[in-house]
């Protein structure tokens, strides 16, 4: 009974603390940007969200456009215009905009590369919107949501 206790103590802890979302958006980072260096940069990039934080001074989502295509062209390796509903899920969790026990419904469909734009876009206007005092243009992000709150 102990061990299954302790487990429960351990993924509670990582659910209050957003444990997975952080190494999940920290390893999204790494391999997006592959780094010469991925320990400094891992270590400059919490810096630069602590210094946000204490600051108050928004840290900036790192998917722009060509970021969203260029994701989305990796995951359609095979040039169909579409990936798996599973590919586009896990995106989405990988770039803090979902958690998995969201309960996103798949429609039988793939996911063209104007849904996930759309979808992406869609989910940090919402987040955006979420951030009391600030509107969706300024650098008010998930990223900042997922890690610094």
């Amino acid at each position: 009974m102990e061990g299954n206790s302790r487990e429960q103590q351990a993924r509670k802890y990582l659910e209050k603390y957003r444990i997975m979302e952080l190494l999940n958006l920290l390893t999204s980072h790494l391999l997006f940007y592959q780094p010469n260096k991925p320990r400094e940069y891992l270590i400059s990039l919490l810096e630069r969200l602590r210094i946000a934080k204490i600051t108050g001074v928004a840290f900036p989502f790192f998917m722009d456009h060509t970021n969203i295509v260029s994701m989305f062209e990796m995951m359609d390796s095979g040039r169909k215009g579409s990936i798996s509903f599973v590919q586009y899920k896990r995106a989405l969790e990988n770039l803090g905009l979902s958690t998995k026990e969201e309960d996103l419904k798949d429609d039988g469909n793939g996911i063209t590369l104007d849904k996930f734009k759309d979808e992406v876009s869609r989910r940090v206007q919402e987040i955006c919107g979420r951030t009391k005092g600030k509107d969706s243009e300024s650098y008010q992000t998930a990223t900042e949501l997922l890690l610094l709150h």
